[in-house]
């Protein structure tokens, strides 16, 4: 009779090897589909804040300087040379404070040139005013003569002492002095007048007068003045130094009143009006004041703001004093808003991470803002009053769609 035979141990191994490789493969698969971890970030070293409803104040920030709103700047009139420095900055001077003392050797012969030209043109009209003046005078004392002569004449004829022709020549005589002063007054009115002949000399006379004038006030310059009182804020000159015409010699302000002049970035200088609310913090005080000016002009990425300091000055506040500025734009009754991210603009699309109710994690949504202000933006889409955000720089996040907090 047959004996079945045993099984080979071979068959067994083949199955428990077929069953491991599967199960590795399952495992693997498994694997292939987990979500890879989600970066830790800590906690104190995040900024959060949590989206508010309600009143909002939309503001800009600027820096820059206190500035004295009078100033004067003094500036050389003529190629001059420094001689003495009488007065250095910080000192407070009087209108006819005198700062230093300059020389122009070339400017004091222009002057007397200009002094004996002013002498000639006044004997030239001098001399042809008087010599018209004598005409009229002698035209005029010859025509009283010949109506003399004729009223003698016309007596004597009438008493027959005299002839009819000596009569006729004595009234031609007389009637042609009288013409020729006629003719010679209404002259003297033309000479005299703007268009007449003595014009031109008057012309003359002014010129000179003018210019000599100019040479004057020019000399009076080399002593520079400071022509108002206050406080002398520069001379930057040199005992020695050349000078061409238009340098500047000294700056003088008056320490009141002063004006703060902003530099505000020109991305948010779009809003700013003349008159809008300023409240400049000078690190010892904040004074309120308004916009006074906007220079339409950018330099360096920024627009100058000028605002008034309406209120009491604190203590310490002086011209270039490096001051803040917060200029109030708009207001808003109701408004979404929340703590401004970092690099968040007005008006744009970004992504924040919004912490989990639990507080353990933080998921990225995307977010649509609105008018921006100092510290705070305006949310237009993407958030709801209560949700908290993170705030700091998440770009070290960029690949991640949610982040656990530790």
């Amino acid at each position: 009779m047959d004996i079945p035979l045993p099984q080979p141990k071979r068959h067994r191994k083949i199955l428990w090897a077929g069953g491991g490789i599967l199960g590795v493969l399952v495992l693997f698969y498994g694997l292939g589909r987990l979500k890879p971890a989600a970066p830790e970030a800590d906690r104190q070293s995040l900024l959060m804040d949590r989206v508010q409803e309600g009143a909002m104040v939309f503001q800009v920030r600027g820096t820059g300087t206190l500035v004295p709103v009078d100033v004067r700047m003094i500036t050389a009139q003529v190629p001059c040379k420094v001689e003495r420095i009488l007065l250095f900055p910080g000192t407070e001077v009087k209108e006819d404070s005198v700062i230093a003392e300059l020389s122009s050797p070339e400017l004091q012969q222009s002057t007397l040139d200009a002094f004996w030209n002013l002498r000639r043109a006044e004997s030239d009209y001098s001399l042809n005013a008087l010599n018209q003046k004598g005409t009229v005078a002698a035209a005029r004392a010859s025509a009283k003569e010949a109506e003399a002569t004729l009223k003698a004449y016309e007596r004597l004829n009438r008493e027959g002492l005299q002839s009819e022709s000596d009569v006729l020549r004595a009234n031609a005589r007389y009637e042609e002095c009288a013409a020729r002063l006629t003719t010679e007054e209404a002259r003297m009115a033309l000479f005299e007048g703007k268009g007449g002949q003595l014009a031109p000399a008057r012309a003359a006379l002014e010129q000179a007068r003018a210019q000599y004038a100019l040479k004057q006030a020019q000399t009076a310059s080399l002593h520079v003045r400071a022509g108002m009182s206050g406080m002398l804020q520069q001379v930057p000159l040199q005992v020695g130094q050349q000078l061409a015409p238009g340098t500047n010699l000294a700056k003088v302000a008056k320490p009141m009143p002063l004006k703060a002049e902003l530099k505000v970035s020109e991305t948010q200088a779009k809003d700013i009006l003349v008159g809008q609310k300023v409240a400049v913090d000078t690190r010892n005080g904040i004074v309120q004041g308004r916009v006074i000016r906007i220079d339409p002009s950018v330099q360096n990425g920024t627009v100058t703001v000028d605002a008034s300091l309406d209120g009491p000055m604190p203590k310490g506040a002086r011209p270039d004093l490096s001051v803040e500025g917060i200029i109030e734009l708009d207001r808003a009754d109701r408004a979404l808003n929340v703590g401004r991210p970092v690099q968040a603009q007005s008006f744009a699309t970004i992504s924040l991470f919004k912490v989990t109710p639990d507080g353990r994690e933080a998921t990225r949504v995307k977010v649509k803002l609105g008018r921006a202000s100092v510290s705070t933006i305006e949310v237009l889409e993407g958030l709801r009053p209560g949700d908290q955000v993170i705030l700091s720089d998440t770009s070290a996040w960029d690949g991640s769609d949610r982040i656990r907090i530790r």
